[in-house]
């Protein structure tokens, strides 16, 4: 070969170097993003239970694809900027396989997962008062902080 082909070569691995460098994000691992909203109940087919007295709306939180979770926790942001060792109020684990999901409403029971402290339930979220919601799925761990809306008709 000519000096010319194997300044092509060379070019031609450099140039694929950069685009792969630049391109880095393939290579990343995924993130789980989460959202949320906060919607009133729709007529009484649609009540979650005891938590019909609540002073916020329900919230539902969406996952960009479907999940196994592991772990769903919701903490106080306030408990986590003064305490080492926050404790939350709602905390769901799954020994085993939970079932794959989209999303989740605070406070209804996740197929497959319990609560990680047995006889606890979820307690009411105050309106105005932020929180942040932990989950981990498989090697994957996700964090989204929301605010409880006070409950409309």
């Amino acid at each position: 070969m000519t000096r010319k082909m194997w300044m092509l070569v060379a070019l031609a691995i450099i140039l694929g170097g950069l685009s792969l460098y630049l391109n880095k994000d393939w290579f990343a691992k995924d993130n789980i993003q989460i959202s949320h909203r906060s919607r009133p109940a729709r007529g009484p087919w649609f009540r979650r239970g005891k938590h019909d007295d609540s002073t916020v709306n329900p919230i539902v939180f969406l996952f960009d694809r479907r999940v196994r979770l592991k772990s769903v926790k919701v903490i106080p942001l306030s408990d986590i900027e003064t305490n080492k060792f926050p404790q939350p109020i709602w905390h769901l684990v799954s020994d085993s396989n939970s079932v794959p999901v989209k999303d989740l409403t605070y406070g209804v029971r996740i197929p497959g997962m319990h609560p990680a402290y047995k006889g606890t339930d979820a307690e009411p979220l105050q309106p105005g008062t932020k929180y942040r919601l932990l989950v981990e799925a498989g090697k994957y761990k996700a964090a989204h902080d929301f605010e409880a809306e006070a409950r409309t008709q």
